[in-house]
């Protein structure tokens, strides 16, 4: 078997293979690049030395059996036989449902999330997108301090089990999605400055020094992250990847890391007939991320939308703490205007960020559905202090009005795990750090952090402690318990709606018309002939929707149709969905 690694400052590179040392050649017309031979095969262990130093892994590692820190095995990705006829599924028409396979079942393993994908298929929803699966340090973390970026995480059943996860869910209609994080690595585990210049000091981050992008050496590390991309897609027949925080990718170079990514993705796209797609995370608000090559952008294919997210969290909760700051004047407004102009903050001015922030979205050019609009993420739920989800605060009503709110939005829809049913468990932050100084400093941290906000140390758990990570496993007891099972039907009924309801995949957002009433707090959405009715408050509202003839198509509460005044009566933290007769 042929082996290579990029060690471009190295005088001397030895591959240790099953118990045998043998000396790397450079590779001649590829600067920085070494090769040699050994005997292997899958599963068995090699590692790197440079300049005879300690054995580390291989930075393109397919496999860690022994964790970030052991040395890598082997991998045969012919021996899997796949037994699924998978011919893609589009971002298009997508519901989205984020999961992570540590807390998505007790055991904690893709095996287990596989047993549980059932639930997903009759929920209806068209992709599952999965929390980080590269290896970190431990058991049991959110799989954003993952090192290995072509590997699984052992302790969730390495490379063979992430494909028969993948096997089973395309078995039943469902695609895969995988969120990969390429703006930092580690800290614990992460062996890549050992072999090059992976990262600089050009570009500081909230985590170090950056990823090389622009600098001396990048046009390897670009390769690096690239290829790993591919392989995600290629291997494991991923229909798709989650960027995670692309913000913080530092890179001045002319043409851009995520142009020349997304390049590639739509390449490999061609060459495997399949479509495949790029979602990316940021906080940027700006178009031109999600705008084709073609027109100038960076031609990802869509992008989270937290502005929708923050206007309808505060709309629900009140809260105005932090960035709900800037949604928490006119929140029902804030909502609306999301709505109908994709962006809230547009170039308009941000009190949390001290500036004007964002870029006015061309109606006419950008497709809403390159949007994904949610009510909950793992991140607006994991990253309070006690990890409490919207259930915790709402009433099942209101539960009803988010999912209505989301689920008919122009948007792409995205649900976080459990929150179909209303789960009763929260999302809490949870490391397993092996390094007790780094376990102590991220504890220290993360109390010091909410200490900030008047949270007492003793209320803030500990993420090394093993129970917050079992407190934060779902408990699929409640799904067939009131009221978790009403909420649970209501979400069935709305993706079936989605899907069914033409108009409601209408992914012009200029077509989308709005109307509300803030003291009443009541938010009306049209949709072509369907009319989406909310009523927040808790009493009964009168919502003018100015139709005389409409039949309903779902309702939380029993209502009556609109009289010949056009007027419908919602019962108080309601919500009902009608189409034009």
């Amino acid at each position: 078997m042929r082996f290579e690694v990029w060690a471009p400052r190295a005088d001397r590179m030895t591959l240790h293979c099953a118990g045998v040392t043998s000396a790397l050649e450079r590779e001649p017309g590829r600067a920085g690049w070494w090769t040699g031979e050994a005997e292997a095969e899958d599963g068995t262990r090699y590692g790197f030395a440079v300049d005879d130093g300690p054995v580390l892994p291989d930075p393109r590692s397919r496999r860690q059996p022994d964790g970030p820190d052991g040395p890598s095995a082997v991998v045969d990705q012919g021996r899997y036989a796949w037994r699924a006829d998978w011919p893609g599924r589009p971002l298009p028409g997508a519901v989205l449902y984020e999961l992570h396979v540590g807390t998505y079942t007790p055991e904690g393993t893709l095996d287990a999330a596989a047993d549980r994908l059932g639930h997903l298929a009759e929920l209806g929803v068209t992709h599952v997108e999965l929390m980080p699966l590269c290896p970190f340090p431990g058991r049991h973390g959110w799989g954003y301090e993952g090192v290995s970026l072509w590997a699984v995480h052992e302790p969730y059943g390495g490379p063979e089990a992430l494909k028969r996860f993948v096997d089973r869910a395309h078995e039943l209609g469902l695609g895969v999605v995988l969120d990969v994080v390429h703006n930092h690595l580690g800290p614990s585990g992460n062996h890549l400055p050992a072999f090059g210049p992976y990262f600089t000091d050009t570009h500081q981050t909230p985590w170090g020094s950056a990823v090389n992008l622009d600098a001396p050496g990048s046009d390897e590390v670009r390769a690096y992250l690239v290829g790993s991309a591919l392989a995600w897609l290629r291997d494991y027949r991923l229909d798709g990847l989650r960027l995670d925080a692309v913000h913080a990718l530092r890179d001045t170079r002319a043409v851009h890391f995520l142009e020349e990514l997304s390049a590639a993705v739509d390449a490999l796209a061609g060459d495997l007939g399949r479509p495949l797609f790029l979602i990316a995370e940021s906080d940027l608000n700006d178009p031109r991320l999600i705008t084709s090559r073609e027109e100038g952008g960076l031609g990802l294919h869509a992008q989270w939308n937290d502005d929708f997210h923050h206007a309808l969290h505060t709309t629900l909760t009140g809260e105005s703490q932090g960035y709900y700051a800037d949604f928490a004047h006119t929140p029902l407004t804030a909502l609306c205007k999301t709505l109908t102009s994709g962006f809230f903050h547009n170039g308009t001015w941000s009190s949390f960020r001290g500036r004007h922030h964002g870029r006015p979205l061309d109606r006419a050019r950008v497709s809403a559905q390159r949007l994904l609009g949610y009510g909950q993420t793992h991140d607006q739920i994991g990253n309070r202090a006690q990890g409490d989800r919207l259930s915790a605060a709402l009433s099942p009503g209101l539960l009803a009005c988010a999912a209505a709110l989301t689920l008919t939005a122009p948007f792409t829809p995205m649900l976080f795990m459990g929150e179909e049913w209303g789960a009763g468990t929260p999302w809490q932050f949870f490391t397993d750090h092996t390094d007790p100084e780094l376990a102590e400093a991220v504890r220290r941290g993360r109390r010091r952090e909410f200490a900030a906000h008047g949270w007492a140390e003793e209320d803030v758990p500990d993420p090394q402690d093993p129970a917050t990570r079992d407190r934060s496993c779902l408990d699929w007891s409640e799904p067939e318990q009131a009221p978790h099972a009403r909420l649970l039907a209501w979400y069935r009924e709305l993706i079936a709606l989605r899907r069914g309801q033409a108009d409601l995949s209408d992914p012009d957002l200029a077509a989308v018309r709005v109307a509300h009433d803030p003291g009443a707090r009541w938010i009306a959405v049209r949709r072509g002939d369907v009319r989406v009715a909310v009523n927040l408050g808790k009493d009964p509202a009168a919502i003018p929707l100015g139709i005389r003839r409409a039949r309903v198509l779902a309702a939380w509460d029993p209502v009556e149709a609109p009289g010949q005044d056009g007027v419908l009566t919602v019962p108080g933290e309601s919500c009902v969905v009608l189409t034009q007769a």
